[in-house]
């Protein structure tokens, strides 16, 4: 498989009027997912760690995760950090290079399901669900004075 840049997704060629002028899909035949209205409950048995991905990956990606097709991967990876949390107390209390090895590995694999679920600053830029911006001095004193107003002070 050719290495090289990822291909945009679609919704960014569509926003910059596919300046390339391939052909796209149809947007009457693209298929919208639902988001999600509450965290859904996981399909197996999480532990303390991993029910506390899950919750922060409902709580921040709900716009762009779905409960149908991400399900398995998400709860793989919960499943995996909990793993993780395991394993690494094995390795802080032994000095066994295997097992070292095997925590590098599972970060990565781990690494690399969350970036499979957009959930990596480039992985989000690339979907096109977010950007992070640094504040301006305007929309900083913008702030300061809405706050203001809404603690009562002129």
């Amino acid at each position: 498989m050719p290495a090289g840049r990822p291909s945009k997704p679609i919704e960014q060629k569509r926003l910059l009027g596919n300046p390339g002028k391939r052909a796209m899909p149809d947007e009457n035949s693209v298929v919208l997912m639902q988001q999600v209205e509450e965290v859904p409950e996981p399909p197996r048995p999480l532990l303390k760690y991993g029910q506390d991905l899950w919750d922060r990956i409902w709580g921040m990606g709900a716009t762009w995760v779905s409960d149908t097709s991400d399900l398995e991967l998400l709860t793989m990876t919960c499943e995996m950090i909990d793993e993780r949390w395991n394993l690494r107390v094995k390795v802080m209390q032994s000095d066994d290079a295997a097992m070292r090895r095997g925590l590098r590995e599972l970060d990565r694999q781990i690494v690399t399901n969350l970036s499979l679920l957009g959930f990596t600053p480039s992985d989000r830029s690339r979907l096109g669900v977010a950007e992070v911006k640094a504040k301006s001095k305007l929309e900083e004193l913008m702030e300061r004075r809405a706050g203001r107003f809404e603690d009562g002070a002129n």
